[in-house]
C-alpha cells in the first residue's frame, strides 16, 4: 500500500516540477529540434566536425557579449551600443598592432581596458545621471560607429600579426599525435563532462540534506546523462577535425565565470534584487548606482573582447565591423529567456539563445535561405519566445 501511494505521489511531483520549469526544457528542446530540423535538411551538412567548428568561431563573440548583456538586462536596463564599441575596438587593435607595430600582448590589454572605460562611461551617465540607458547606450552606438571610421580613415586595416589570429583561428594542440583525431579533445570533453557531473550531484547532495531538492531523480539522472552525452559527442566530433578552437576555452571559461557569478556571489544576488525592484534593493542598503557602473564596465570588457575577436577571425578591421551585433545579442537574451522588465534571466538561457540563432544562420545559409527571409524568420522567433515568456508569466499568476 505505501508503495503504491508513494508512486502516485511521485507522479503529481513530476508533473508539477515540469510544469514550473518548462521554460528552461522548452528553450533546450527548441535548441535541439532546430538541429535535428537542419540536420536533415542540409543533408548531414550541420554536424560535419568542419560546420560545428564554423559555427562556434562564427557565434563565440555573440555569446561572450550575452553574458555581458544579460547582467545589463537583469538590472533592468539595455545596451544599444555593444556592436559599435566592439567595432571600434577592432578598429583600435588594428591601428595598434597593423600601424603602430605594437606587441600583440600589450595591445589586447590596452584595448579591454579600454572597452571596460568605455562601459564604466556609459554606466556613469546612467547610474549618477539617471539617465535612461536606452538614450546614452543609443548615443555610444552613434558615437563609437563614427569614431571607428574616424580611426580606419573610412578603410580596412589588416593583417594582423599571427599571435593575434590564433586569438580566433588557433586549436589546442595534440600531445598525443594519432592520426585524423585530436586525442587531447576528446579527453578535455571528457574531464568537462566528469566535473560538471561531480559539481551537479555533489550540489544535489547539499540539497537533500537540507530538504531543498525539488527536481525528481528521474529528471536529474536524465538530465545528467544528456549533457555527458552531448558534451562527449561535441568533444568527438572536434577531435576528428583541428580539434578545440582556442575562442572556445575562452568562451566557456567565462561561460563558467558567470553562472558562478549569477548563482553563488552576493553580487551576482544583489543584480537581481536590482532589477526585481530597485527602489526597495536601495532601500536595503545596496549601493545601487555602484553596482549599475559595475555592470556596465563589464559589459564594456566584454564587448571589447568580442571586437577582438571578430577582427581576429577577419584578419582585417572594417569600418562596418560590429554592425547589427547589438541585435543578435539582445535577441538571444530575450529568446534564452530573459525578462524585459528585467530581475529574471539565466546565463546558461542566454548561451543556448545565441546558439539558437547561430544555428539557424549557420543551417538557413547552408540551404541558401536569402538575408532577407533570414532576417523575417529571426525575428518571428523572437517575437515568439517574448510572447511564449509573457503569456507562462501570466497564466502562473
Amino acid at each position: 500500500m505505501s508503495e503504491v501511494t508513494a508512486h502516485s505521489e511521485a507522479k503529481p511531483d513530476l508533473l508539477r516540477f515540469i510544469k514550473a520549469h518548462i521554460r528552461d526544457y522548452a528553450l533546450l528542446l527548441s535548441l535541439l529540434a532546430i538541429m535535428v530540423f537542419f540536420q536533415f535538411t542540409t543533408s548531414g551538412t550541420l554536424f560535419m566536425p568542419v560546420n560545428m567548428t564554423n559555427i562556434i568561431l562564427q557565434n563565440s563573440y555573440i555569446v561572450i557579449m550575452a553574458l555581458g548583456m544579460l547582467l545589463v538586462i537583469v538590472a533592468g536596463h539595455i545596451d544599444l551600443s555593444v556592436g559599435s564599441v566592439s567595432g571600434f575596438i577592432g578598429a583600435v587593435a588594428a591601428v595598434m598592432m597593423v600601424t603602430w607595430k605594437l606587441d600583440p600582448f600589450l595591445s589586447v590589454i590596452a584595448c579591454l581596458v579600454v572597452g571596460a572605460a568605455i562601459g564604466g562611461l556609459q554606466g556613469y551617465f546612467v547610474a549618477y545621471h539617471k539617465i535612461p540607458a536606452f538614450i546614452v547606450t543609443l548615443a555610444g552606438m552613434l558615437i563609437f560607429k563614427g569614431l571607428a571610421l574616424t580611426v580606419l580613415g573610412g578603410a580596412s586595416v589588416g593583417p594582423f600579426p599571427r599571435e593575434f589570429q590564433l586569438l580566433s583561428s588557433g586549436y589546442i594542440p595534440d600531445l598525443f599525435g594519432v592520426p585524423s583525431f585530436n586525442m587531447l579533445a576528446l579527453l578535455i570533453g571528457a574531464l568537462v563532462t566528469a566535473v560538471i557531473i561531480y559539481f551537479n550531484y555533489r550540489e544535489r547532495l547539499n540539497q537533500q540534506e537540507h530538504g531543498l531538492a525539488e527536481e525528481p531523480d528521474i529528471i536529474f539522472y536524465g538530465r545528467n546523462i544528456l549533457i555527458a552525452i552531448a558534451f562527449i559527442g561535441f568533444s568527438f566530433l572536434m577531435a576528428r577535425y583541428k580539434g578545440l578552437p582556442n575562442v572556445l576555452i575562452v568562451m566557456f571559461a567565462l561561460i563558467a565565470l558567470f553562472v558562478f557569478l549569477t548563482t553563488n556571489t552576493t553580487m551576482g544576488r544583489r543584480i537581481y534584487a536590482m532589477g526585481g525592484n530597485e527602489k526597495a534593493t536601495k532601500l536595503s542598503g545596496i549601493d545601487t548606482e555602484k553596482l549599475t557602473f559595475l555592470i556596465f564596465v563589464i559589459m564594456g570588457a566584454l564587448a571589447a573582447l568580442a571586437g577582438l575577436i571578430f577582427a581576429a577571425r577577419l584578419n582585417v578591421a572594417t569600418p562596418k565591423a560590429g554592425l547589427g551585433f547589438e541585435l543578435d545579442v539582445i535577441a538571444a537574451c530575450f529568446i534564452g529567456g530573459a525578462a524585459t522588465t528585467g530581475g529574471v534571466g539565466k546565463v546558461i538561457g542566454a548561451v543556448i539563445g545565441a546558439f539558437i540563432m547561430g544555428v539557424m544562420n549557420n543551417g538557413m545559409s547552408i540551404m541558401g535561405v536569402g538575408i532577407d527571409w533570414q532576417q523575417v524568420i529571426k525575428g518571428a522567433v523572437l517575437m515568439l519566445a517574448v510572447f511564449l515568456d509573457v503569456y507562462y508569466k501570466n497564466k502562473a499568476r
